[in-house]
């Protein structure tokens, strides 16, 4: 996702310096070109080497250092750079890049650059609530600087409180999101996500295996994309998408309510979530016996979320389903296309190897009336993105 992207990460002199080895590390995992500038009191914390090892790159401390090849290296490593992150940013480093000082390699490139600049404040919690400092902070977002919110909690000062930085994952969200097209910004889109339980009694429920792992990579790449993202997720064990709007949810009738509450003001609707087919019924119309360990427990059919937005889409909408087999998968995901009026089934065979629940990678079809398109097996932020590509394509064809 990230390869042919340059990375630059400013680390200046804070505890939290060593966090940014794992967010390097994983930039370089997802195939970016990392380089570290450091400055020389963050070298107090964390020895460059950690991240010349990490990044494969020289790790930069010295404006004048002569150990390059001649040319003038802040204005060179500036030119490439696709995104800047100052990660941790001590309140003598916000103040300098407020007010445009440049005495150091970082400062200096941070002022060359005209790529996007994150800039990630950590320190001692009266620090960051000093007025200077936080006046220093509005200044860098006058000047279209994104300003990462601190983490509440213990800090190595022994205090607790504002000023904590946010682990590396997060971190990872921002820098991603600056390198992601904004193609869908506007847009509205919802996505389901993630298992629904439906209780059988006081303490059993029928639910599946789901992980919610797709449904929740697609909200985080529309995010990422632009979009305004809904997110209706049944229980799932994954950290929400910065910047998603998330509807806990646990029985399909829930997930249906919370669908129909918000289905009218979007442009695209994707239903990823598996939901349990049944829940138990108080009344004996139209019930379904299922055995299980000798207790017969009286079941009925949950609402068809699918056909429900198929029966009312709005003008314009664009609707798209996931369909989950084990045999058949072609003609049984054509059907529920037919049946269920929408523009879109996004088919994969649980019994094929990387794909189904709980792995991080899926090999699904794209279905429409016009076409079958199949996609060789990928990371589900992969199918995720490639989804969304197809969606932008076709939805106003």
């Amino acid at each position: 996702m990230l390869k042919g992207k340059y990375v630059v990460l400013g680390v200046t002199g804070s505890i939290a310096a060593y966090k940014i080895a794992s967010l390097a590390s994983m930039l370089v995992k997802k195939h970016a070109d990392v380089t570290v500038i450091m400055t020389q009191n963050a070298t107090n914390f964390i020895n460059p080497i950690t991240f010349e090892t990490l990044t494969g790159n020289k790790c930069l401390v010295d404006t004048f250092d002569r150990n390059f090849q001649y040319s003038v290296e802040h204005v060179s490593l500036a030119k490439q750079t696709d995104v800047i992150m100052i990660a941790p940013a001590s309140a003598n480093v916000i103040a300098k890049a407020a007010h445009g000082i440049a005495d150091d390699m970082l400062t200096t490139t941070l002022l060359a650059c005209q790529c996007p600049k994150i800039v990630v404040p950590a320190m001692n919690t009266r620090m960051y609530q000093n007025p200077i400092v936080q006046d220093n902070l509005d200044i860098l977002r006058h000047y279209h600087m994104e300003v990462v919110t601190p983490a509440s909690g213990y800090l190595a000062c022994g205090d607790t409180g504002e000023g904590k930085m946010p682990e590396p994952e997060v971190l990872y969200e921002y820098i991603v999101t600056a390198l992601t097209p904004k193609d869908m910004t506007g847009m509205n889109v919802l996505v389901t996500a993630g298992p629904t339980q439906e209780k059988m009694d006081p303490v059993r429920y029928i639910s599946n295996h789901s992980t919610g792992k797709m449904g929740y990579a697609i909200a985080a790449q529309a995010m990422r994309r632009g979009a305004n993202v809904t997110l209706v997720s049944g229980q799932v064990n994954i950290v929400p998408p910065i910047g998603v709007d998330v509807i806990p949810i646990v029985s399909a009738a829930d997930m249906a309510q919370a669908v129909k509450e918000k289905a009218a003001v979007q442009d695209i609707i994707i239903k990823a979530a598996a939901v349990a087919d049944y829940r138990p019924a108080d009344v004996a119309d139209e019930k379904v016996k299922k055995k299980d360990d000798n207790l017969s427990i009286a079941l009925e059919r949950t609402e068809d979320i699918l056909a429900y937005l198929g029966a009312h889409r709005q003008e314009g909408q664009f609707l798209c389903g996931f369909s989950m087999e084990t045999e058949h998968m072609l003609e049984n995901s054509r059907a529920k296309l037919e049946k269920k009026n929408i523009d879109m089934i996004v088919a994969n065979n649980l019994k094929q190897q990387g794909a189904g629940f709980g792995t991080d990678t899926n090999v699904v079809t794209f279905l429409t009336k016009e076409e079958m398109v199949e996609l060789p097996i990928m990371s589900k932020e992969e199918v995720a993105d490639a989804l969304l590509d197809y969606i932008m394509e076709h939805r106003n064809a």
